[in-house]
């Protein structure tokens, strides 16, 4: 019987199998691209397409493919054979590097937010060599950046890309004067916690609004939720359990670090979490987990839901990005260390992390935003939609006593000065969590929690890396032409602490007062919808930043604004609608259909029997007459709201409009549609209830 070991990345043409198959020369070339971003020789890229084609062919692949991640939000892949016409009439299997370097697939109908023509549809995908190539099914997959043809970038993993490098960068100029010369490449790291639900093939189909959006736009609450907590942490059950097994074959076949799986806190929400690797793998793993784990329960007979909010009254799912960052030797510049002086530089690094968040506090929540995180951020299962960041009560008491120049309690009463011997040497993990915090320190890295589950972490992270990225920058601008390092050292600290500890918050982020004190009185931002947040991308300092930096163009910034608001407006759009067609033709007919039954049993009884008033059945048919007309009225009006959305002059208006009209229409008519459904009869009603999809996976 084979053992994990046995078949761990078996479909992953990884460091073994290109050192296996590839020669001394060639192989130490393509480390020197992958490690130091060096240019791939031709001959190189030939000698590497030839091995790899031949490993997969040994593996069972026919065909080959650019998988790429466009502005979809999921990922993209042309498959071609690697068949070729042999003069004898027979066919043979080739591979060049050419082919594996650059492929042309049409971009016409991915999203571009105006980046292209619309006869300019010819788009490039280019390999990226820092993320294995892996087999699915039958096609080499390699993982590929994507730009159109005037070379903008398309796609989420260009700018993630670019942001990594510009944080390299930046960070070895800090570490340089700390006296560290040997660190080629300091390299962001990702685990994403990955949240889903997992309901029954069979009650999935028989409800459109899952099918067409993936949330249940109508749905009464059941007799139980999770009000008891028992689902948590508890015994998982064998439906589930088998799909978990075949989840972690699968995942690890191809090299991914499943580690953790447990019950969530709502019932059917469960978790996977990865052990974390390098930033633009970890979002390859991550889009490849969310597929795998949608095929994997279709096999089991089951639907892994991965939407934010698929049902209202119990907690929605989301995505913890726990990040960091490292040396290419592994030095975490994120964990406090033993000695004075790494705890210096950790300090340093700590303090650029507090000014990136406070300063573009606006782009970390607009990196998350979606239609469906729209639903659970600001509730209390997860994040309010203010940033702030939890430290931890040791860590903040050090921050304190440098801002106020005084001991630090922890250690001997003596001034405290950086990088000399009285520095405390203060330990990890020791505070809580702090799971009501938006960007918790948890010890050696941060944990980002707003993104929801659906999310591709390329957007958070590149905004993370950049914006941390900028803090470094304008350290290293400083402390190289400092005189006195140390001093000039202290007090960039002390000015940090100062200046941006109002982000810094270690209570309850859940308490209305909280928020009332982050807007008020610190003048945090509380962007609680897509709407609210995403124009703010163009924000001149966030605009300045990311393109000085190099992160993105001008234009490309403006596309992706256009696109996420776009994405928000048609993803709404097409919730209405369905909740249109579902009151209409679903709901109205059902209801009306039980109380013309109960009218009818009414009307029976009293030929029966003349005396009885039948006040149940009366009482019961004017209130389903009254939820009745309340839900036709109101489907009316949502139906006109969507007709007059057309109207607006531009998508910033658009998006305003959804807000402010379309989504209180649709809460509107949820109300008397949910009213009816438990005063209706289990079998007039025309969709499964929250207890059969919640409680339906045994």
């Amino acid at each position: 019987m084979s053992t994990v070991s046995d078949y761990f990345g078996s479909l992953v043409f990884d460091d073994r199998v290109m050192r296996a198959n590839l020669s001394a020369e060639v192989y130490g070339s393509l480390r020197k691209t992958i490690d130091e971003g060096k240019e791939l020789d031709i001959s190189v890229a030939n000698a590497v397409a030839s091995a790899m084609k031949d490993w997969a062919v040994a593996h069972g692949a026919t065909h080959f493919t650019h998988w790429f991640q466009p502005l979809t939000g999921i990922t993209a892949e042309k498959h071609d054979s690697f068949i070729t016409r042999s003069p004898d009439g027979s066919v043979i299997m080739e591979f060049s590097g050419k082919e594996l370097i650059k492929g042309e697939p049409d971009a016409s109908s991915f999203p571009s937010g105006g980046l292209r023509a619309t006869f300019e549809a010819r788009g490039y995908t280019a390999w990226d060599p820092t993320s294995y190539a892996f087999i699915k099914g039958k096609t080499l997959c390699i993982p590929t950046a994507f730009c159109a043809y005037g070379g903008q970038a398309l796609d989420k993993k260009t700018p993630l890309l670019r942001s990594m490098e510009v944080l390299s960068k930046q960070a070895l100029r800090i570490l340089r004067l700390f006296g560290n010369d040997t660190a080629k490449r300091v390299v962001s790291s990702v685990g994403p916690e990955q949240e889903y639900f997992l309901i029954t093939k069979e009650m999935y189909d028989k409800r459109p609004d899952l099918r067409f959006t993936g949330r249940t736009l109508f749905g009464a609450k059941p007799p139980k939720g999770q009000e008891l907590d028992d689902h948590y942490f508890g015994v998982i059950k064998p439906g589930v359990a088998a799909f978990m097994e075949d989840l972690n074959d699968e995942l690890w076949k191809l090299g991914i670090l499943a580690k953790t799986e447990h019950n969530e806190v709502a019932p059917a929400q469960h978790e996977l979490a990865p052990i974390y690797t390098t930033t633009n793998v970890a979002t390859d793993h991550n889009q490849l987990t969310m597929e795998i784990m949608q095929k994997v329960a279709a096999k089991h007979g089951l639907v892994c839901l991965l939407h934010e909010k698929p049902f209202a009254g119990v907690n929605g799912s989301g995505k913890h990005n726990n990040w960091s960052i490292a040396t290419d030797s592994g030095q975490n510049l994120l964990s406090p260390g033993e000695t004075p002086y790494e705890n210096a530089q950790f300090l340093l690094f700590l303090c650029a992390v507090i000014k990136a968040v406070d300063d573009y506090q606006d782009l970390l929540r607009l990196s998350v935003a979606t239609a469906g995180n729209d639903h659970r951020l600001g509730a209390n299962e997860a994040p309010p939609a203010v940033v702030s960041m939890f430290l931890g009560d040791e860590l903040n008491a050090v921050l304190e006593a440098i801002e106020k120049d005084k001991p630090y309690a922890g250690t001997q009463k003596t001034q405290m000065k950086l990088g000399v011997d009285v520095l405390p040497k203060f330990n990890r993990d020791t505070t809580d969590r702090n799971r009501t915090s938006p960007f918790a320190f948890t010890g050696n890295k941060f944990e980002f929690r707003m993104l929801g589950s659906s999310n591709s972490i390329a957007c958070a992270n590149i905004m993370l890396n950049s914006a941390v990225a900028e803090s470094l920058r304008i350290y290293a601008d400083r402390l190289e032409k400092a005189k006195d390092f140390e001093d000039a050292l202290h007090k960039m600290i002390r000015k940090t602490i100062k200046d941006h500890k109002r982000i810094i918050f270690n209570g309850n982020g859940y308490d209305d007062a909280w928020i009332k004190e982050a807007t008020e009185k610190r003048g945090l931002c509380n962007y609680r919808t897509t709407a609210d947040c995403m124009p703010h991308l163009l924000d001149k300092k966030n605009a300045d930043m990311l393109i000085s930096l190099g992160v993105f163009t001008d234009e490309e910034l403006r596309s992706r604004r256009d696109i996420m608001l776009e994405n928000y407006c048609k993803s709404v759009v097409i919730e209405a609608n369905t909740m249109v067609d579902m009151a209409r033709t679903q709901i109205a007919p059902a209801i009306e259909s039980y109380a013309a039954d109960v009218a009818k049993a009414a009307s029976a009884k009293k030929a029966v029997a003349s005396g009885l008033k039948c006040s149940y059945e009366k009482g019961l048919v004017e209130k389903l007459s009254g939820l009745i007309d309340e839900i036709a009225e109101k489907t009316e009006e949502l139906d006109a709201a969507i007709i007059k959305i057309h109207d607006a002059e531009d998508i910033i208006e658009e998006s305003e409009m959804v807000r402010d009209t379309l989504l209180p229409i649709m809460s509107e008519l949820r109300v008397p549609c949910d009213k009816a459904e438990l005063l209706t009869a289990k079998s007039y009603w025309p969709f499964p209830t929250y207890e059969d999809l919640l409680f339906g996976v045994k």
